[in-house]
């Protein structure tokens, strides 16, 4: 009985130390070592302009109003505390009508031509609900509406994507634009 107290006691002292080490101590020099070396990323990327937080770099978000960039739809409402998709299948009549009503209204919304051609970004949520990113593609389609709203010309708008656009990994994949800087850019300009 006294060995088996003995690994009992030895157990406990074990977990407590690692429980103390990796729970506690390591958690905490790793966020200390982050806010020194890292601060902006550590802290979610936020974008603060003139003391207000309008958003983060690495999060989507809704943007109301013909005058801006809009992004991909999100099937938890661009709510940054859970992530996730649909789940609804190809063959799902939920998403059809979704993808379809989706399809209807930018046509409408950026005066688009009934056989016009709709980047699936702009229909089809990301699999977190939370992408930040739309493709060049995407963000030229709009840019008649936005110029429209903003009483700017097409050009300066274009000029602001070929600015903010990125890619994924140097010299591979398409081209993207992040939404937010981009609405940014635009707002700064007008």
């Amino acid at each position: 009985m006294g060995e088996k107290l003995n690994e009992l006691k030895r157990a406990v002292i074990i977990f407590g130390t690692f429980a103390v080490i990796l729970g506690l101590i390591y958690p905490l020099v790793i966020t200390g070592i982050s806010q020194v070396a890292f601060p902006y990323q550590a802290n979610g990327e936020m974008i603060n302009i003139n003391g207000n937080i309008v958003g983060s770099e690495l999060i989507g978000q809704n943007f109301d109003g013909s005058q801006y960039f809009q992004s991909r739809p999100s099937a938890i409402d661009y709510n940054a505390s859970t992530s996730g998709g649909s789940n609804y299948g190809p063959t799902n009549k939920l998403l059809i009508n979704r993808v379809n009503e989706t399809i209807n209204e930018i046509k409408v919304n950026d005066s688009l031509s009934s056989n016009a051609t709709i980047p699936s970004d702009l229909v089809l949520a990301s699999g977190s609900g939370l992408d930040r990113y739309i493709s060049v593609e995407s963000a030229l389609i709009q840019v008649p509406r936005i110029a429209k709203a903003r009483h700017i010309s097409e050009s300066t708008i274009d000029n602001l994507i070929q600015k903010n656009q990125e890619t994924p990994f140097p010299w591979v994949g398409q081209p993207i634009v992040n939404v937010l800087n981009l609405n940014l850019a635009l707002n700064g300009i007008h």
